[in-house]
């Protein structure tokens, strides 16, 4: 059976499978799968339909039905890190850094605008042409982007980031050599001592990944408090966890829940730790209020180039919510965080941490820094010592700056 004649047949049986299933209740797994081979047996061709192709057949009908249509498919490949659905004609993947081009298509006749709104549907967001823009997420955890006509020109564009089934530790991290074990154990333990740790890098690079790895590292007993636009982030070792995630405004009755206003509320719940899963804007403010009255061991991740272009932007996102002199701005911003994680992408897709920085105060009306590790020769080298020693002390003694170096 060629290609063509294919989906035709996959057309024509589950256009045979919509008229036989009652809407009016919920038809389970099994009974689909009985329809469609009820009705695979209908067909006056069955018998030049080899088994392999009926196997394929029960599946992708199953999955249009069911499930995501033929991204389905990707969404259950553990290979597959990102799903870019360009319209109905272009799909492409990423496999171990390499993005490839599918030969996968929707057909005609609105699909894929039905899978769109069956994604918004799972977490009770909206997105249609007064509202074309939604971020989203999948019931299994799968991060998604979604821009509709008119802002996109060709189509619905959805972009599914896609997390492990099993978080990444930081073990898995040192296999893959994305940080050095010496680098490892020296987060860890300024983890453990409530250093606030904000991890910085362009996007694909690993930051929630990375954020979930450290996060391992603080006390199971300590009340922690995530925060996130959308819920990707898994604490699964955390006994005290309470997980807030924004609301965006649906109907004109909704009121928006933003991070800034979970982060206010976030202090009244009487925190330990506090995980923003990412500053994008003014709620970078809040943040670093939070980690300057007395939460300690607070982590975020941002978008930036380098350690220092993380500054620069962090200036600016706290300026975008309070008119502040810049000097304010930045003295906030040296006694509000400890260390800056900085993390890339390489050539052969590879994810690692390029840089760890500790801020040092100001100088001069400049933050100043001390590069504590740094990307050489593809090996994580250690080029500083952490000048910084007082929660470490506080936390082990002194014999902990000792071991750490």
């Amino acid at each position: 059976m060629s290609p063509a004649e294919f989906e035709k047949t996959k057309e024509k049986v589950r256009s045979l499978v919509v008229e036989h299933m009652d809407f009016s209740k919920e038809t389970g797994d099994e009974e689909v799968f009985g329809l469609i081979d009820d009705m695979l047996l209908l067909l006056p061709e069955k018998a030049t339909i080899s088994l392999p192709e009926r196997v394929k057949l029960r599946r992708e009908i199953y999955y249009s039905l069911k499930k995501l249509d033929i991204i389905q498919e990707y969404l259950e490949d553990d290979s597959v890190t990102e799903i870019m659905i360009n319209g109905s004609e272009g799909i492409f993947i990423e496999r171990n850094g390499i993005v490839e081009k599918s030969d996968k298509k929707f057909t005609k006749g609105g699909r894929l605008d039905d899978i769109v709104q069956q994604i918004v549907a799972c977490c009770n967001r909206a997105v249609n042409e007064a509202n074309p823009i939604a971020d989203a997420r999948l019931p299994s955890g799968e991060r998604v982007n979604i821009v509709l006509p008119p802002v996109s020109l060709i189509g619905p564009v959805i972009t599914i980031r896609r997390f492990p089934a099993v978080p990444i530790t930081m073990e898995r991290l040192l296999e893959l050599k994305s940080v050095s074990s010496e680098a490892a154990t020296f987060l860890k333990r300024l983890v453990e001592a409530g250093y606030n740790i904000f991890i910085s890098g362009g996007t694909g690079s690993g930051k929630t990944t990375f954020l979930n790895a450290l996060s391992q590292y603080i006390p199971p007993k300590e009340r922690i408090i995530t925060i996130e636009d959308s819920a990707e982030l898994r604490l699964l070792h955390a006994e005290n966890l309470v997980r807030l995630e924004a609301r965006v405004s649906n109907t004109p009755d909704s009121k928006p829940v933003t991070i800034r206003d979970l982060i206010k509320t976030a202090l009244r719940m009487r925190p330990e730790r506090i995980v923003v899963g990412e500053c994008r804007g003014e709620e970078a403010l809040d943040m670093l209020q939070a980690m300057n009255t007395g939460h300690d061991g607070s982590l975020s991740t941002g978008h930036a180039n380098s350690s220092a272009d993380m500054l620069g932007r962090l200036e600016t996102m706290v300026l975008t919510g309070a008119d502040l002199p810049l000097r304010a701005v930045r003295s906030q911003i040296a006694s509000g965080i400890d260390i800056i994680v900085h993390l890339g992408r390489l050539r052969d897709g590879s994810r690692k941490v390029l840089e760890i920085t500790e801020i040092t105060g100001i100088r001069d009306g400049e933050i100043t820094l001390n590069v504590l590790f740094s990307l050489k020769n593809a090996h994580l080298e250690k080029t500083g010592s952490l000048k910084n020693v007082d929660k470490l002390i506080k936390a082990f003694g002194e014999d902990a700056v000792g071991e750490i170096g």
